[in-house]
Order: C-alpha cells, then sequence, then structure tokens
C-alpha cells in the first residue's frame, strides 16, 4: 500500500508573518507575567479582539437593559470572571492552577472562536501555550481543536506526539504521552478513578501511553492502564488493564488479539 505522508501547507506570506508575530508576543508576554491578574488581563484583551475585532477600551457600564447580553459576554472575555470544572476539584493544586487557568481559559476560548479551525495557526498556538501550561511540552507536537485536559500541570506530552480534536486528557493524576504517541478523535484518556459507592472518593493512578502508541477513535483508557511500546488500543475499545506492547487490543474490555510488526514475526504470527 502507498505510503500518504500529509502534505506541507502554509498561509500567505503575509499572513504568516502576521500570526508569528502575535505567537511570538504572547509567549513574551506569558513568559514576563506569571501572577493569575496579569495574565487575566492579557487574555482578556486579546478574546476582546479576536471575537469584536477591535482593542479592548477599558471597563464599561451597562446601563440600558438591551446591553446586559453584550457585557455579559465582554465579562467573560476576563478568565477572573469565569468558573471551569477543574476549581470545584478537592484535590487541585489551587497555586498552580490559578496561574496556568488564564491560558486553559485562552486555550478553550481560541478553540470556540472564529479563527479556531485554522489549523496552521492552531497547532503553532496551542503548542505555545502547551508550554506554559503543561508539566512538559516536547518539539513537533500537534494537537488539533476541542481536546481538553483537567489541571495542564501533571500532563507530561514528550516530542512528536499528535492529539486529534475532541480528545479528553485527565491528568488529575500524572499522565504521560510518550514520543511518538497518537490519540485520535474522541479518544479519552484518564488517570484517575471513583469509589463506587462514595464519589468522593478519589483515587489518582500514574498513566502512560507509548512510545508509539495509538489510541483509536472513540476508545478509552482508564486510570492506570497504560498502553504499552508500539500497541494499538482498537475503536471503541476500553482498556482497563495494561495494554501489551506491540499488540492490538480490542473489545469492551480491551484484549489483545494480534501481535504487530517484529514481535509477531518473532512469533510466526501475522502482524496487523
Amino acid at each position: 500500500m502507498p505510503v500518504l505522508e500529509y502534505r506541507e501547507l502554509k498561509p500567505t506570506a503575509e499572513a504568516e508573518a502576521i500570526y508569528r508575530r502575535w505567537l511570538a508576543n504572547l509567549n513574551d508576554e506569558f513568559t514576563r507575567h506569571q501572577t493569575a491578574d496579569r495574565r487575566s488581563e492579557i487574555v482578556r484583551d486579546e478574546l476582546f479582539q479576536l471575537y469584536l475585532g477591535h482593542p479592548h477600551g477599558g471597563r464599561g457600564h451597562a446601563t440600558l437593559n438591551s446591553e446586559l447580553s453584550m457585557y455579559t459576554l465582554i465579562e467573560s472575555f476576563d478568565p477572573r470572571n469565569v468558573t471551569l470544572e477543574p476549581e470545584y476539584y478537592g484535590d487541585i493544586d489551587a497555586e498552580q492552577y490559578a496561574i496556568r487557568k488564564p491560558l486553559i481559559w485562552f486555550w478553550q476560548m481560541f478553540d470556540r472562536s472564529p479563527v479556531g479551525l485554522n489549523h496552521w495557526l492552531g497547532f503553532r498556538f496551542r503548542c505555545m501555550l502547551g508550554r506554559h501550561i503543561f508539566k512538559h511540552l516536547g518539539k513537533h507536537v500537534k494537537i488539533f481543536h476541542n481536546v481538553e485536559f483537567t489541571y495542564g500541570y501533571n500532563l507530561t506530552i514528550e516530542d512528536g506526539c499528535t492529539i486529534h480534536k475532541n480528545v479528553m486528557l485527565d491528568d488529575r493524576g500524572e499522565l504521560i504521552l510518550h514520543e511518538g504517541t497518537s490519540v485520535s478523535d474522541y479518544a479519552n484518556v484518564y488517570s484517575h478513578t471513583h469509589d463506587i459507592n462514595a464519589q468522593a472518593d478519589v483515587t489518582t493512578k500514574k498513566t502512560e501511553l507509548g512510545p508509539r502508541a495509538r489510541i483509536t477513535y472513540h476508545a478509552t483508557v482508564l486510570a492506570g492502564a497504560n498502553v504499552g511500546e508500539d500497541a494499538m488500543l482498537g475503536a471503541l475499545g476500553l482498556a482497563t488493564r495494561p495494554v501489551p506492547d506491540a499488540t492490538v487490543s480490542v473489545g469492551i474490555p480491551a484484549k489483545p488479539k494480534l501481535q504487530k510488526g517484529a514481535a509477531a514475526a518473532k512469533n510466526g504470527s501475522s502482524g496487523a
């Protein structure tokens, strides 16, 4: 079968120059400013322009009832005026999350903005933010739109990983995507569990994928069910226990069905 490599695409030279200047400026601002308040102000002003097309002109006053919805939108650009689900969790490191929250809100609102589906810009924007949010973000990482994560500070994404759209990466416990791992659309990867009788009784488990693991469409990895090196979890599969290296596991619960590549050849079976 032919190998179909990704095409290399670019915006116009003029647009690329603007995009790169914008990303470099944002990176400088978030590097220089490490407080939640200053980062919130930066994000508020950037979202105002992304959504409304002109600079933020200072705080306004809603004098007419007919203006209340507009000012509700404007106030919600400021991360200090919104609450996010992870903030309610009892195991949060509030100090670590506070300095990341403005950037997480920026990430989510960028994806829902008029430019959120611009892949060339989006890949670079999310990686720029990810280096300020995650425990570690490697090189040549590609993250599509509507990817969600919990805290960010427990998440490691190594070199060459690809995370497709609408993926959930739960890093309440530590979550590591090793080099070359790919997570397909609508997959979910967890690092915490709830007691069956007491929902507030939460256990976190370190969850690792790869290197070069593939979590395919709509699959789910439960906390601690590590997916091994060169292993694949099939579409709609549910990993409730570790997935062995160089295997394809499918089903609910997922079980190894095939060996891949060199492992299959070594054992005289068919590769996948």
